[in-house]
């Protein structure tokens, strides 16, 4: 502008140029040109960076919508977004979890200058993985010209997410042969992707690289660590990671990670207890420390701990949370308190899809099928659409009360609804129809999928074995191994049932013996239940007793109650009275125990002994309550008690039994006069 201004200095340039007056106007306009484009991209610039912090801003506050609204607003405008532009829309897209919209940013992408920018590139990378599209993600990823460590971290988290641990570990070994260092964010995603038991030594050796690289020092890594193993079912492993992070790195997270660690056992008092010491150290509780204990209480007994917590949510305000609020309609629902979940339903003043399925749930597993089918009813009724969990529960529902007419209902509903070639409803439904005992049906679903999992091959095994069809159980699971499927735990103990109930002792020493030495698998308390109770069924008692002395572990009250009606089968009194005085010690309330050793006592004439069991039971103030069945009758569910003269047909239902009985005794007795007199 000075050049334009002083009229002497323009003189004097123009002489020293020694240019003509056309010469200097041409001169003059080149140059008034330049400062308006520059002054035009420095504007254009700054409107850039106010349109991308403005959808940054709705970004942030989970406006997405309203992000995509103001990027499409910057290019009708002409505005050229930059390199920073992309990445946020694009986390805006995988925010709303939309696969058209990330195509259609993918392909602006493409048309602009920073189709090749290594940032532009990893954020679409993550917009594709929160899309549910891993194999759109990995293609990006291999086209990219360079990566750094957050585009292979990116990509594996992804993976991670997913619990594909080979695709993780296959990723790692790239890095590894590309030589790009690992860092705290590549532990984590490698830890997080180890989910199941079996996968406990791979996490062991995760652990040990990443104290070699240096990263147990970030309590992120520990705090992922202590999650891990507690999902791996290796608490003792996951308390001393908590326990070795210096006390002046230990946040919230590592304390709600211990807490998810005890629910995930189902160590409701531990979990309690470790709560109380976080409050004395002055830590203060988010909504995630509420969220964990409440899912550590899931017994009757433990209920009192359940409304401690509830009530102390109140305090802290989290008792308008609608994800606090499902979590206490799960936890009343799991310790049978139904009314009180329900009041919470009721007066939530927003519900979702996760309300009423955590409802309809608690109907459903604690047999109430009725309840929960009205509410699955009324929750279509309401507008809001059941999603894949809500089926699974009503298909769960009917398995347990032997509901096959609705069960059939239910499947055509998933068949309607979208959810036809679903893998978890078919695993779901091959289960169901076992346990309604309609075999044929289950196989007919299995035989139909274009892909068998491990639970679909074990749902299968357990239906035949539920069926009293072992030898065909066997033969499934030998054929799955000769696919190649990989058993799992609940796979050998289905299997191990399955010879339990069918007497096959040799091959129930043989499933044990593939199942630790070739499949590398530690039994559990349930394995070793199932092989002490094959082999106190099968009458040899000392070598159960030797088996369960000799375990490396603590037996539980289901070890002893196994061998204490093994020696009730075959009268056993000595090794009885040791089971007993377990269970006694263990569950001195629970009326089984006594029950199992009066009628052992019974059966050998020791009414003296019989009678010194029932004081014992009255002076612990043992209540035996009476049996209960339940029947489904033109789609109305009966509940039956022992000697109950309370049902409206209950003279008709006695009479019919009686009937049943005499003609039974009748038949018994025919076969025995048979068995005299051939």
């Amino acid at each position: 502008m000075y050049l334009y201004n002083n009229v002497w200095n323009g003189l004097l340039v123009l002489r020293f140029l020694n240019l003509n007056l056309q010469n200097t106007l041409t001169l003059i306009t080149m140059i008034k040109s330049a400062v308006s484009s520059i002054s035009h991209q420095f504007t254009d610039l700054s409107m850039v960076r106010q349109w991308n912090y403005t959808i940054r801003e709705a970004v942030n506050q989970a406006q997405c919508q309203k992000a995509l609204f103001l990027f499409r607003q910057m290019m009708q405008k002409s505005l050229q977004p930059n390199h920073l532009t992309f990445p946020i829309i694009a986390k805006a897209c995988g925010k709303l979890n939309n696969i058209c919209y990330s195509k259609i940013i993918h392909a602006q992408i493409a048309k602009s200058p920073y189709s090749d920018d290594i940032y532009v590139q990893t954020a679409m990378m993550d917009m594709y993985i929160k899309c549910d599209s891993m194999n759109i993600a990995h293609e990006v990823f291999s086209r990219m010209s360079q990566r750094d460590i957050a585009s292979w971290n990116s990509l594996l988290l992804g993976f991670a997410q997913l619990c594909v641990v080979d695709e993780v570990l296959s990723l790692f070994k790239q890095m590894r042969v590309e030589r790009i260092q690992p860092d705290s964010v590549t532990v984590i995603g490698m830890s997080q992707s180890i989910t199941s038991r079996e996968g406990i030594g791979i996490l062991k050796a995760i652990h040990s690289f990443g104290i070699r690289i240096g990263v147990e020092i970030e309590v992120s890594v520990s705090n992922t660590w202590v999650s891990s193993y507690a999902k791996v079912r290796d608490l003792v492993s996951a308390e001393k990671v908590f326990h070795g992070i210096e006390p002046c790195f230990v946040t919230v997270v590592s304390w709600n990670s211990m807490i998810a660690g005890y629910a995930y056992f189902e160590k409701s008092l531990m979990a309690v207890s470790f709560y109380k010491k976080m409050l004395y150290d002055r830590f203060k509780p988010d909504i995630s420390t509420n969220l964990n204990l409440l899912s550590s209480i899931r017994r009757p007994e433990d209920i009192f701990y359940g409304k401690l917590i509830h009530c102390h949510g109140i305090k802290m305000g989290g008792d308008l949370d609608t994800c606090v609020l499902n979590t206490l309609i799960s936890m009343y629902s799991k310790c049978d308190d139904l009314s009180s979940a329900r009041h919470i339903f009721d007066n939530m003043v927003y519900k979702t899809c996760v309300s009423w399925t955590a409802m309809i749930s608690g109907y459903a597993e604690k047999g109430d099928l009725d309840g929960a089918l009205a509410l699955f009813h009324s929750m279509d009724a309401a507008g809001v659409k059941p999603d894949i969990v809500t089926v699974l529960s009503v298909i769960a529902g009917c398995g347990e009360t032997g509901a096959l007419e609705i069960g059939r209902w239910v499947k055509d509903y998933a068949s309607l609804n979208g959810f036809r070639s679903n893998m978890m409803v078919l695993n779901a439904l091959i289960d169901m129809y076992a346990k309604c005992g309609s075999i044929k049906e289950a196989c007919e679903i299995f035989y139909m999928m274009s892909e068998r999992t491990v639970v679909s091959w074990t749902s299968m095994i357990a239906g035949y074995a539920l069926n009293g069809e072992f030898e065909e159980a066997l033969t499934h699971f030998f054929h799955m191994l000769e696919l190649g499927v990989k058993p799992n735990h609940i796979t050998f103990l289905v299997v191990l049932q399955a010879c339990n109930h069918g007497g096959f002792i040799e091959k129930g020493w043989e499933i044990y013996d593939l199942m630790r030495k070739v499949h590398k698998l530690d039994p559990d308390l349930d394995h070793y239940s199932s092989m002490a109770d094959l082999l106190g069924r099968r009458g040899k008692l000392n070598e159960a007793l030797d088996f369960i002395q000799n375990m490396p572990m603590k037996p539980d009250a289901g070890i002893w109650s196994s061998l204490l009606s093994a020696c009730k089968i075959h009268r056993n009194v000595e090794i009885g009275e040791l089971a007993a005085c377990r269970l006694f010690e263990m569950e001195p309330r629970a009326a089984a125990p006594y029950v199992e050793m009066a009628n052992i006592y019974a059966s050998t004439s020791c009414w003296d002994r019989v009678t010194s069991v029932r004081r014992l039971m009255k002076q612990n103030q043992v209540t035996k309550y009476p049996g209960q069945s339940t029947i489904r009758v033109n789609g109305e569910t009966h509940k039956l008690t022992v000697e109950d003269w309370c049902h409206r047909k209950g003279p008709i239902i006695f009479e019919v039994l009686d009937g049943l009985a005499l003609e039974s005794k009748y038949e018994l007795d025919v076969s025995n006069l048979q068995d005299v007199c051939p």
